[in-house]
């Protein structure tokens, strides 16, 4: 059994938390969308039992990873600090049932098992805590967006000049 398997339902009966620090280069998915893989993640899952009687998982994400800026193409230092509520079905119908009877937009509900991957669940949080576009609030190194303004042909007109030699 994987260290970061859980059951659900029982974690969220037994109201257990589980907290830890993750390096980002043992997440896949978000050392991808990384400039290089420094940095960690702290995390928190917390089990519970929502007002309604649902099952809940509170995710809490943290830490500092390198992204790329979308417009300097430099590495930016982003500090993510993101938290999440989760509520569990047993499976769609029921989460469909849940999300109606909540009715609010803040509470995601997810189909729980009694096999899931904690770590996976934390990945996605921390992958949903990043910027759409990341970029500086000021580029501290504009000369390639200086050299790419500064272009004295369009890259259109080379692209013609491309068409027409053939």
């Amino acid at each position: 059994m994987n260290a970061f398997e859980i059951d659900a339902f029982e974690f969220c009966r037994t109201n257990s938390t589980r907290e830890g620090v993750t390096p980002v280069a043992e997440m896949t998915r978000l050392s991808k969308e990384c400039a290089d893989t420094s940095g960690e993640v702290a995390w928190k899952a917390e089990g519970g039992t929502s007002k309604q009687g649902y099952p809940q998982l509170r995710l809490t994400v943290a830490g500092k990873v390198q992204l790329v800026c979308q417009r300097c193409l430099g590495p930016f230092e982003y500090e993510m600090d993101s938290s999440t509520l989760l509520m569990l079905g047993k499976d769609d119908e029921e989460a469909d049932e849940i999300e109606e009877i909540i009715d609010d937009e803040s509470i995601d509900v997810i189909v729980g098992t009694r096999s899931m991957n904690l770590m996976d669940l934390i990945e996605d949080e921390a992958l949903l805590a990043l910027p759409q576009a990341p970029k500086h609030e000021v580029c501290p190194d504009t000369s390639l967006l200086d050299k790419a303004k500064s272009a004295k042909e369009s890259p259109f007109a080379t692209l013609k000049g491309l068409k027409a030699d053939q």
